[in-house]
C-alpha cells in the first residue's frame, strides 16, 4: 500500500512561526524555565487571520523564578520578530507562585499572532 503525502505550505509556515515564537519566549526569560503546555488554535476576524497561542511556562528555583518575573514584566510590551507574522497581543493570564516544597512559578499567557499581508 502506497501512502501519498502532499505539501501544505500553511502547515509548514505555522510550524516555523510557532517555533520562532517559542524560541523568542525562551530568550525573553533568559533560557530559564520549561514550556509546560502550548495550545495553538487558528484565529480569524473579518479582516485578519492568524493563530492564538495559549502557553504555560514553569520556573523552578529562585534564580529561574526571577527570570520568570522578568518575562511577566516584559511580555506585554515585547517586540517580537517573526517572519510573516505580527504579534497583535501578548497578555499574562495567570501566575502561580509556590514556596513549598520548593520555590516555583507557573505563568500562563496568551499570544495572538496575525499573518502579515
Amino acid at each position: 500500500m502506497t501512502r501519498s503525502t502532499t505539501f501544505d505550505p500553511a502547515i509548514s509556515r505555522s510550524t516555523r512561526s510557532s517555533s520562532a515564537l517559542l524560541h523568542q519566549l525562551s530568550a525573553l526569560c533568559g533560557g530559564a524555565g520549561t514550556m509546560i503546555q502550548h495550545i495553538e488554535r487558528p484565529w480569524a476576524s473579518i479582516t485578519f487571520s492568524g493563530s492564538k497561542h495559549e502557553i504555560t511556562w514553569g520556573f523552578a528555583g529562585e534564580e529561574a523564578m526571577e527570570r520568570g518575573e522578568t518575562l511577566i514584566a516584559n511580555l506585554p510590551e515585547h517586540e517580537f520578530s517573526i517572519p510573516g507574522q505580527l504579534v497583535a497581543d501578548a497578555a499574562v493570564d495567570w501566575v502561580d507562585h509556590r514556596s513549598w516544597p520548593s520555590p516555583s512559578l507557573l505563568v500562563r499567557f496568551t499570544i495572538l499572532m496575525l499573518e502579515e499581508a
